[in-house]
């Protein structure tokens, strides 16, 4: 059964007739703005049509990322995944971010935010996207700021360094096996939030964002979490045998430094595309 399902959905991607299309956009860095690559799927017709942008792990745009565009597309949005690492020489090892470590270049938390606002501001220009119906997907290092760009507090801190999001924003957020979650314990989502994470994942473990999700839905908001029994990090990475990566940064792991389990999971894939379909539909398609 679970063959089928996935059979069903990897077939759901094919490409109908339309070409990636790469391009860039200058990020909303005040005063320094930088030029980002992104690449575009677009549904055929003229629109206008919901958006949705994607942000990746610390591996950096990978075949996993073009192929959830992809079936964005075949679902009916207009999928910008955007490359914050590549402008930047950013090292997609994963490495950890340590003193005695050379050539492991690290960015700021701003910097990704303002590729993302970016990536919003170039939407906006499109005739063929609709304004009011965009959001946002980030995987790992890209999930905290997928959830960042609808957390209140976040955007009041951004707020003050001369960054704002043009209205009316993401109207709402995934963040798969998302990083950070810890840091936002405390804070708020002012738009729906769906979070889906393998409860044995051990590189972004999932307990920090079960308490994120709890803490935010006791003081009023539209968020949840989703926990797959025994799925680990990158479950919706086809193909990705299960390994485990001991070059990678895991703040988890501090007497080790590094270290991580990675494998696909049908199941949880077939899964987290119903809901992500479900979840985007209900809030991003016009009703």
């Amino acid at each position: 059964m679970v063959r089928r399902a996935l059979s069903a959905l990897l077939a759901s991607t094919v490409i109908a007739g339309c070409a990636t299309t790469s391009l860039s956009f200058p990020n909303a860095t005040p005063g320094k703005p930088l030029t980002v690559p992104a690449w575009e799927e677009r549904p055929e017709g003229l629109g206008p049509f919901p958006a949705v942008v994607l942000l990746h792990g610390c591996h950096g745009v990978s075949e996993s990322n073009h192929e959830w565009s992809r079936w964005f597309r075949d679902q009916g949005y207009v999928a910008l995944v955007v490359d914050s690492w590549g402008p930047r020489g950013h090292d997609k090892t994963c490495a950890p971010n340590l003193p005695n470590l050379r050539n492991v270049p690290d960015i700021s938390n701003t910097e990704r935010f303002d590729d993302a606002v970016g990536a919003l501001r170039w939407l906006h220009s499109r005739p063929y996207v609709d304004r009011s119906r965009i959001g946002v997907i980030g995987w790992s290092n890209g999930g905290v700021f997928a959830i960042a760009l609808v957390n209140g507090p976040s955007l009041e801190r951004q707020r003050r360094r001369g960054v704002v999001l043009p209205e009316p924003g993401f109207r709402a957020s995934v963040g798969v096996y998302p990083g950070g979650c810890y840091s936002l314990v405390d804070e708020l989502v002012t738009r729906p939030l769906l979070v889906l994470i393998g409860d044995a994942d051990d590189w972004t473990i999932p307990g920090p964002c079960v308490a994120m999700v709890d803490a935010m839905r006791r003081r009023g908001a539209d968020a949840r979490v989703v926990l797959y029994p025994q799925a680990y990090h990158y479950f919706d990475v086809v193909g990705q045998p299960r390994a485990y990566l001991p070059e990678v940064g895991n703040r988890n792991k501090p007497n080790e430094c590094c270290g991580a389990t990675v494998a696909f999971d049908a199941w949880a894939f077939a899964d987290a595309r119903r809901r992500v379909a479900d979840f985007f539909g209900y809030h991003l398609k016009a009703r």
